[in-house]
């Protein structure tokens, strides 16, 4: 049986999705990536955690429609997406950005993934290592998910958009996990939930525009939280080593 609206509205269902857009300064893309958020299902709600925006976005944001949280501070993607999820009425959960236009034909299938079971789902990266230089943050993403027993997911990672999730993933893993993206998919192969790769959404477009500032500030952060999730992985399983043989080697001798 559908749940109604918690407001009293009999007339509106309770959305089954809750599309997550943390926004800065967005104002000139805002309106088109709502657009295509709100087309992944019937019953979808958008939620803009407008942060640190002086451009009008959240006000455009609201006139096309989304439920906005507003905050005068910049809050940083990853903090904004939790606080998104802590609101969110829906039962999947799907992340995109603000300043990115994704259509939504290449979104339901995330959606769609979530409704067959799957708790996490993520941008395919699958063979994004097979270059001559790669870059660290692939290495990371790569360390991480052999470390964490999801070598199948290759370089994918929550810290990419799009990605989704169930409303059981988000109660396990919870928002001050969620706010760092490696630590949360560490906090989710520890639960057991089930992991799958969407199709694969090109985002390198966007990161071109970046300048190398901030790029690198980018990277600066990205590794960080990649050691704080290999920090808490070790921590929660007690051995430097994971269990992973010293073969012979005499330590004491050294």
């Amino acid at each position: 049986m559908l749940s109604l609206n918690p407001e009293g509205n009999k007339n509106q269902l309770q959305p089954l999705v809750s599309v997550i857009i943390p926004a800065q300064n967005e104002k000139r893309t805002i309106a088109r990536v709502i657009a295509q958020a709100k087309k992944v299902h019937p019953r979808t709600e958008v939620i803009v955690v407008a942060n640190g925006s002086t451009d009008g976005t959240a006000r455009m944001a609201r006139r096309n429609g989304a439920k906005v949280i507003e905050f005068e501070q910049p809050l940083g993607h990853d903090v904004g997406r939790a606080i998104g999820a802590t609101a969110a009425g829906g039962q999947i959960l799907l992340f995109i950005d603000g300043d990115f236009v994704i259509p939504a034909a290449k979104l339901k299938p995330y959606v769609k993934a979530v409704e067959q079971g799957y708790d996490i789902v993520l941008n395919r990266h699958v063979n994004a290592v097979r270059k001559k230089r790669v870059h660290p943050i692939l290495v990371a993403k790569k360390a991480l998910n052999i470390l964490i027993a999801k070598p199948e997911l290759g370089t994918a990672s929550m810290t990419a958009i799009p990605h989704a999730i169930s409303r059981k993933a988000f109660e396990q893993i919870g928002p001050h996990n969620l706010a760092v993206p490696p630590k949360a998919q560490a906090v989710a192969a520890s639960r057991n939930l089930r992991f799958k790769l969407g199709p694969f959404v090109n985002i390198n477009a966007r990161n071109a525009r970046r300048s190398v500032v901030a790029r690198n500030k980018v990277k600066q952060l990205v590794l960080g939280d990649h050691i704080e999730a290999i920090h808490w992985w070790i921590r929660q399983f007690g051995h430097p080593r994971l269990g992973y043989s010293d073969l012979g080697r005499l330590r004491e001798r050294a």
